[in-house]
Parts: C-alpha cells; sequence; structure tokens
C-alpha cells in the first residue's frame, strides 16, 4: 500500500469516528478547549497543504483534512458554549475557515480551468514587497518583506515617540491578515505600505497599479 493510500485509510477512519461522534455532544470546558486546540491545529496545518498543494510541492489536495476539519467545527457549533472566551474562538477559527475555503475553491477553479500558473507563492509575495535576502542567506533565497516593513513601521512609531512592537508581533499580525489580504484581493499584486493616520502608525494594503 502507497503511503497516500495509507494516509487516506487513516483519515477515512477519522472521518468515520466524527460521524459516529456527531450525536454525541462535547460538555465541560476541558473537553470544549481540547476539541478547540485541535481543530486550530488542524486548521494551520491545512493552510499550510494549501499553499504546498498550490505550490506544486504537493501532488494532492488535502480535500479529506478540509472535509474532517468541517466536520470538526460542525460539531462545535452545533453544540452549546457557556464560556466566552471559547465561544469567541470558535467564531473566529470559524470565520477564517470560511475566507480560506472560498479563496481555496477559487484557486481550484482556475486549477480545473487551466488559468493558474503554480509558482512560489512566497517567494512572488517577498518580491512584490521589495524586500532584500537576509544577510549571510544563501544564494537564491527569497527576499524577506519583514524586513521592509518592520523597519518603517520602527521608524514610524519612533517619528510619534511610541515605543515600536517586536518584529515577532508584526510577524504573527501580518500573519493573521493573510487569509483577509487574500480574500479582499485575490490573486492581484499588493503593497504593505507604512503609514500615520491620527499620530498613530499602521500597515495598510493597496493593490498594485
Amino acid at each position: 500500500m502507497s503511503t497516500q493510500s495509507q494516509k487516506i485509510k487513516k483519515l477515512n477512519e477519522i472521518e468515520r469516528q466524527l460521524r459516529k461522534q456527531a450525536q454525541q455532544p462535547l460538555t465541560g470546558r476541558a473537553n470544549l478547549e481540547a476539541e478547540l486546540q485541535i481543530i486550530e491545529a488542524d486548521f494551520k496545518a491545512l493552510e499550510i497543504s494549501y499553499e504546498q498543494y498550490f505550490m506544486g510541492v504537493e501532488r494532492f489536495e488535502p480535500a479529506k483534512e478540509r472535509q474532517i476539519l468541517a466536520l470538526r467545527l460542525r460539531r462545535m457549533i452545533n453544540t452549546h458554549i457557556p464560556q466566552t472566551d471559547l465561544r469567541f474562538r470558535l467564531q473566529n477559527v470559524n470565520s477564517r475557515f470560511q475566507s480560506y475555503t472560498s479563496y481555496w475553491d477559487r484557486i481550484l477553479r482556475l486549477i480545473e480551468e487551466g488559468r493558474y500558473q503554480r509558482q512560489l507563492s512566497h517567494m512572488k509575495w517577498a518580491q512584490q514587497l521589495g524586500g532584500k535576502p537576509a544577510p549571510g542567506a544563501p544564494a537564491g533565497t527569497p527576499p524577506d518583506p519583514l524586513d521592509r516593513i518592520y523597519r518603517e513601521l520602527s521608524e514610524a512609531h519612533a517619528s510619534c515617540s511610541i515605543p515600536a512592537p517586536r518584529r515577532e508581533q508584526v510577524a504573527e499580525f501580518l500573519k493573521r491578515q493573510s487569509g483577509a489580504i487574500r480574500e479582499r484581493f485575490g490573486d492581484r499584486p499588493v503593497d504593505l505600505v507604512v503609514v500615520v493616520e491620527d499620530g498613530k502608525p499602521k500597515i495598510k494594503v493597496r493593490a498594485k497599479g
């Protein structure tokens, strides 16, 4: 049995168990939070898998993984969750999943129609933003767009006499916004620019051209 066949067999078993458990309500904060953590981790892994598929790194679309995540989300959404913080986390991940689903389906249609050219999207994103390779990076390493953005954001904060955020915070913010950016602009090239509005530095996304 091939590795892919073994993977599908394992995923089919997970799906079977989930459908069996669908009518069993989740109760207790510990159980609810544990299931939510699985959903969040699976969503992050699914995002990476689709990106690799669109880049041509993976041969197979992670459709079964997506179906399993949808089952987990549906079960959680149909569960009464009294804890406000858990409800907020669930609403957030479900909203992001719906946005990514629309984006993935749009790219899949382009692939089916032969109108999508697989490419290293992260490299293209970096080149669009005009970044430079990190010092000491191997030849051919794509530039890191975060370097320019963080430098400009730090300068803007300094000009406003406001402490700048950490680089890791900026990276996490951009990562959280990636789905919304894709949903709004699709495959159009974009620029990230730093502006100051009402005395506060902000990162704005604008379509090129």
